[in-house]
């Protein structure tokens, strides 16, 4: 004898409810986020563009402005979604928030994931010819295992 169970489909509960779209400038990045954009709306999903500002104590102890860098990368990068969120008002509605982590990208896509209590994490694929020897943050982020990522050429 089997025991069924009837359960009720619930329409429209059952998708992503918070998506994580890292983004570092590269044009892969931004792809990345206007796709995460994307399924954000489709999803109704909250849209976390997530900027992982890098630590680097090498450029700081040559004298180099690297806060100051990197903070003007986060606002000009604050700027771009800005803008293109006020391109698309009225045709495209995304709830969207933007959030700063320190930390090398890997690590700080996996904190920001953990602590957005994100459902799926939408990358670009790496610009830079030695990840396809090393691994890019991508590669790392599908291995952990822990969410659904889409990898955005």
């Amino acid at each position: 004898m089997t025991e069924q169970h009837s359960q009720r489909f619930e329409r429209g509960t059952d998708g992503p409810k918070v998506i994580v779209a890292g983004v570092d400038g590269s044009d892969s990045s931004l792809r990345a986020a206007a796709y995460a954009g994307g399924l954000a709306r489709r999803q109704r999903a909250l849209l976390a563009v997530v900027y992982v500002q890098p630590v680097l104590a090498s450029g700081a102890a040559l004298g180099a402005p690297v806060a100051e860098t990197t903070d003007e990368i986060a606002e000009d990068l604050v700027a771009q979604i800005r803008e293109a969120t006020e391109r698309s008002k009225g045709i495209f509605d995304v709830r969207w928030e933007f959030h700063t982590f320190r930390g090398d990208p890997y690590n700080g896509l996996v904190s920001a994931a953990d602590e957005l209590k994100a459902d799926a994490v939408v990358v670009g694929a790496s610009e830079q010819a030695g990840h396809r020897i090393v691994g890019s943050v991508a590669v790392r982020l599908v291995k952990a295992g822990r969410w659904p990522v889409t990898v955005v050429p």
